[in-house]
């Protein structure tokens, strides 16, 4: 003997119907086989919709009536089956009965327990039939064989009545296939009694388990139990194996695959249960048993939610080693017939955490409170405390014992992404970690920690980039053609989720396509850097990194805001890290207070490992006693190619480094040595010194026309009034063999940037194109300073220094 049992979702279509017919008649050349079928796709919904408009007055339930009728006579049409008018003749009778029922709910605007179980059961009885029918096979009313106890709509099984019915019935009943409804049973009293939502799972169970049946079947619409729901974790797959006690587990917390009492009757008869879809039949699916799973390397078997729940706590000093408050509390939690899903106490018996329904939780706080009214009134303990929208994430998995640093790694997973645990729950027999966390963080914590314990070679990192102009565009361009190289090599799986510019901003939460970003910006909406920030916020993925690729200060005061919210923050804009150091301070706090990057690498030099390198010498206990540096590639750009012929002017010089990408959007930054300033600055603060953009002296080669330009086209301009002022500065370095180069300085405290004609024998004077220097004088070196030398601006090495920062983070 072997059951199968049909879905809701198996029934829901006339085609997949069919392939239900087709899997049934297969499987019955092999075995005798019991059916047991769910009501038809959203044929209960609609009779517990229909119960809401009757208690409302609303005539329209008869409307909803019909629908369900017809839905069963267009399937019995569809099916094409030889007895269609006897088919059609019962489908009449219940629903007339039905109708009544109805009626009665209407007239009374209630509905009793009793009458609600006798509507919920027609769907069952309707499918059943009609699948018994189109096959002409036995059908079998499963009110006749199992009996309950007169909780109506959540009854419990009275194994010893029902099994003998069961084996009375099967014993007689010589039929290769037999059809039963699932999820409807009977009290003593022959009245209709129902096993919850999900009952008909526990329905195959009950006849397997009676039967001693080879196995049980549960078709369904997905391939098996997954090691988290497909739905929200894309990366998630199904589970080959799986205990008993594993997939109660999972169940229990959300699973939605199995119904939770699905195993209990089969635990001791080791029936193994094979859960398949129907929609691809050849595709394993998942195999619970008692079999002995082979040892694992993962201790996670799967990880699964619960939402909709509310944690109570019960809390006081009067609680402290005085035995039966759990006692007490339980009761009036028993009382109010409340289930509780999680418990957790305290050691020092302070406090009692338990989460629930979040539908019971105002029953569940007055009940509390009633029966600690003295403690309350006396101060032993506070009213009962309740936190709605928090969700249980469960991890579950038989090896789990065996395993250290689960929780650990959980935790930290957790803890990276920002997700805040506000209760615990691990039971001795260490199967689940069950952790409380706020519903709005439900979908980045089972991302996040399936992504920790499945897909453990494969990271996903989602950006956030404002500022597409020409470092912004080199970066996506990089970013695209070194996508397949990162996921092969080193396991990163870069997504770009958001663009802005000044003018429009996009968001897709599943990535935007980098074939054709620029039309997708276009159609994006209008630009707003709080709304980017709050969207950002609300999709809340995880290992999220927001890259500003601008030179806006507006957009550089929001940092703060995303790194408060654990999402990394990686630019190329200065500002921030030249702001007052109270600001810098802060900035390197958050990093670490909430665990998110904050990385600024390309703030001097570009491309150039010159940051990092700083870290590395201050963090290896070394200390820097003198830097000197030319930082602007701009200005070495302008220097170098700086001649006495009008080609060659000054005007045209700056024009055309503009042109390359070298310059800022504004000239003026970099001209007026304000750039510099900044980078130098940024230099002196990562040695481990405060020092403010105002302490450093500024010796600028401008004229005052130029200073006081107050539009970039007045600026410009005046470089051109001002040709002869620029040529004096070349005319005098060719006079001493020298080249101009503009530097930046530290020494003894004190800084500078100014305008220097470099010898010949100094490291600076063949520095060309626009690359930039970095000489460092240490405790270490001493004599002969460190040099980092290169590319030191150009839309293509300042986003590919973004880009490493990116690198970074995925790797970390």
């Amino acid at each position: 003997m072997q059951v199968l049992k049909f879905g809701g979702t198996s029934v829901g279509t006339t085609e997949s119907t069919l392939k239900v017919l087709e899997i049934i008649l297969n499987a019955a050349k092999e075995d005798k086989t019991t059916v047991v079928v769910s009501a038809f796709s959203q044929i209960t919904n609609k009779l517990l919709f229909a119960v809401k408009q009757a208690i409302e007055g609303n005539e329209r339930y008869k409307t909803t009536l019909d629908d369900i009728k017809y839905t069963h006579y267009d399937r019995v049409e569809a099916l094409k089956m030889v007895n269609k008018d006897s088919v059609i003749k019962f489908i009449d009778n219940e629903i007339a009965v039905l109708s009544e029922f109805y009626k009665g709910v209407f007239l009374t605007k209630s509905i009793t327990e009793k009458t609600e179980a006798i509507i919920l059961s027609v769907g069952e009885k309707l499918s059943s039939y009609i699948l018994a029918s189109v096959l002409e096979v036995k059908h079998v009313n499963s009110q006749e064989l199992i009996k309950t106890q007169s909780n109506y709509t959540n009854a419990t099984v009275n194994f010893n009545k029902t099994d003998t019915n069961i084996i009375d019935f099967f014993h007689k009943n010589k039929d290769n296939i037999t059809i039963v409804g699932g999820f409807v049973a009977s009290n003593s009293e022959n009245e209709t009694t129902t096993l919850g939502r999900g009952g008909s799972d526990y329905t195959a169970a009950i006849i397997a388990a009676a039967l001693n049946a080879e196995k049980i079947e549960i078709w369904t619409d997905v391939s098996g139990m997954f090691t988290a729901n497909p739905r929200i974790v894309k990366a998630a797959f199904p589970i080959n194996e799986i205990s008993y006690l594993e997939a109660m587990e999972l169940s229990h917390f959300g699973a939605k695959v199995i119904y939770p009492p699905t195993i209990i009757p089969i635990l001791d008869k080791k029936i193994p249960i094979y859960v398949k879809n129907t929609f691809t039949p050849n595709e394993n699916g998942t195999l619970i048993s008692s079999k002995k799973q082979q040892q694992r390397k993962n201790p996670i078997t799967g990880i699964s939610h619960i939402e909709n729940i509310a944690l109570i706590t019960l809390e006081g000093n009067g609680m402290i080693g005085i035995p039966g408050f759990s006692k007490k509390l339980f009761e009036a939690l028993y009382f109010e017939r409340i289930n509780v899903k999680l418990i957790t106490q305290a050691s020092s018996e302070h406090s009692i955490c338990i989460a629930i329904d979040i539908a019971d939780s105002n029953n569940a706080a007055f009940a509390i409170n009633k029966f600690f009214e003295y403690e309350i009134i006396t101060k032993k303990v506070i009213p009962a405390q309740v936190e709605t929208d928090v969700s249980i994430i469960a991890l579950v998995g038989d090896q789990i014992k065996s395993h250290q640093g689960v929780s650990g790694k959980a935790f930290s997973t957790l803890g990276h992404n920002n997700v805040n645990v506000r209760a615990i729950a691990q039971g001795a027999s260490e199967k689940n970690i069950s952790i409380v966390i706020a519903t709005k963080d439900t979908n980045k914590a089972l991302n996040s920690l399936h992504a920790a314990f499945f897909e453990n070679q494969i990271k996903q990192v989602n950006l956030f980039i404002t500022g597409v102009g020409n470092v912004g565009a080199k970066l996506i361009e990089q970013i695209k053609l070194q996508q397949p190289y990162l996921l092969n090599k080193l396991h990163l799986n870069l997504r770009v989720i958001a663009l802005a510019n000044s003018k429009k901003m996009v968001f897709n939460k599943n990535g935007i396509d980098l074939n054709s970003w620029k039309e997708s910006l276009n159609n994006g909406e209008s630009t707003s850097f709080n709304s980017f920030f709050k969207k950002t916020k609300e999709l809340n993925l995880l290992n999220s990194v927001f890259v500003d690729n601008t030179a806006n200060k507006e957009i550089s005061e929001h940092y703060p805001d995303y790194l408060k919210e654990s999402i990394s923050v990686v630019t190329c804009n200065k500002i921030a890290c030249s702001d007052d150091y109270s600001k810098y301070e802060n900035l390197q706090y958050l990093s670490k207070e909430y665990q998110a990057s904050f990385l600024y690498e390309t703030n001097v030099g570009a491309g150039l490992p010159i940051i990092d390198t700083v870290k590395n010498l201050v963090a290896s206990g070394d200390e820097i006693t003198e830097i000197k540096a030319v930082l602007s590639g701009s200005l070495n750009y302008i220097f170098n190619n700086l001649g006495l012929d009008e080609e060659h002017s000054f005007q045209n010089v700056v024009k055309q480094a503009g042109v390359e990408g070298f310059t800022e959007p504004d000239p003026r930054i970099d001209l007026s040595g304000v750039d510099v300033m900044r980078k130098i600055l940024i230099l002196i603060r990562e040695s481990g010194l405060e020092m403010e953009l105002s302490d450093i002296e500024n010796i600028s080669f401008l004229p005052k026309s130029s200073k006081e330009a107050n539009t970039i086209d007045d600026f410009m301009e005046t470089l051109k009034t001002e040709k002869e002022y620029f040529n004096k500065f070349l005319k005098s370095a060719l006079a001493n063999n020298c080249q101009l180069k503009y530097v930046a300085s530290f020494k003894n405290g004190k800084a500078k940037v100014s305008l220097e004609e470099i010898e010949a024998a100094h490291p600076f004077y063949n520095l060309k194109g626009s690359d930039n220097i970095v000489m460092f004088y240490t405790t270490r070196y001493i004599s002969q300073p460190l040099i980092i030398k290169g590319a030191g601006a150009g839309a293509d090495v300042t986003a590919a220094g973004i880009f490493g920062d990116i690198i970074r983070i995925g790797k970390s």
